[in-house]
């Protein structure tokens, strides 16, 4: 995929991997629908790309709360209307978690999975209808290494990032001859804010960022790895710097030691 001229919708747009993506795919010359429910970050985050250079004209704002589902028909007709249609969509909104399975409320599975598996479902299955229509289109999500390999402190993160997986996995199949790509993001630690906004088992944040996270890849990095591997056409991209990346083959080759490794592994 080149970018010149592409739709770009991306949600979680307002900061960490969304931002970042938004800034370097901007670079490439893709028309930009950026969405969080932070209006003022968002346009931020826009004003930031045009003083980089960008023509501003190129860049829309389309602030949304990823759960109202009722609001989704409308704001999926806005981001249509801003350009006439949608190339890429980027469903990379959502929210972690760092609390033991025996600690955790119900209510914080069920947010993490309302947030990480049924917003970014429910916003595709709105936009598929559209790409279909027009003979094309490309789909992406944002997982996590988490969502191939089972961490402690992160039993609902996990959860909702494996479901995530085999939905998008599934979908590729379903759309490989409708001209429609899927692909699913999977990456390791990353310099955000993901660890400091994450939620502890009674469901108030988190709180600081992890040391994992403060020495993982810087996020600008990150992103020009995933823009390089959509212009490639890979259905998964994999992106991470650490000894995490190292898990993902693990997992294949030696599962059991694998799993040693992930009880013995210091949580934080």
């Amino acid at each position: 995929m080149q970018f010149e001229k592409k739709v770009v919708w991306i949600t979680g747009a307002s900061s960490g991997i969304g931002e970042a993506l938004a800034k370097v795919l901007a670079k490439r010359g893709a028309k930009l629908i950026l969405s969080a429910r932070r209006e003022d970050e968002l346009n931020r985050v826009r004003t930031e790309i045009i003083k980089a250079g960008g023509d501003g004209d190129q860049y829309v704002v389309l602030p949304f709360d990823a759960l109202d589902e009722a609001a989704l028909d409308d704001v999926v007709a806005r981001a249509k209307d801003a350009f006439g249609h949608i190339d890429l969509l980027v469903n990379n909104a959502g929210i972690s978690q760092r609390s033991m399975a025996v600690d955790t409320d119900m209510a914080v599975y069920r947010k993490v999975m309302e947030l990480d598996f049924f917003a970014p479902i429910s916003l595709t299955q709105k936009v598929l209808p559209i790409m279909l229509a027009q003979g094309s289109g490309h789909v992406a999500v944002t997982a996590s290494v988490a969502g191939k390999i089972g961490v402690q402190l992160r039993t609902g993160y996990c959860a909702a990032k494996h479901a995530v997986m085999g939905y998008f996995d599934a979908l590729r199949a379903e759309l490989a001859a409708e001209n429609i790509a899927v692909t699913t993001i999977v990456p390791g630690f990353i310099q955000t804010n993901i660890s400091t906004y994450a939620l502890k088992g009674d469901a108030t944040p988190f709180g600081r960022q992890t040391e994992s996270i403060a020495g993982g890849m810087d996020v600008m990095a990150a992103a020009e790895v995933i823009a390089r591997g959509f212009e490639r056409g890979k259905p998964e991209i994999s992106v991470g710097k650490g000894r995490e990346m190292q898990a993902l083959w693990l997992k294949r080759l030696a599962p059991r030691l694998l799993f040693k490794m992930m009880a013995s592994v210091r949580a934080e």
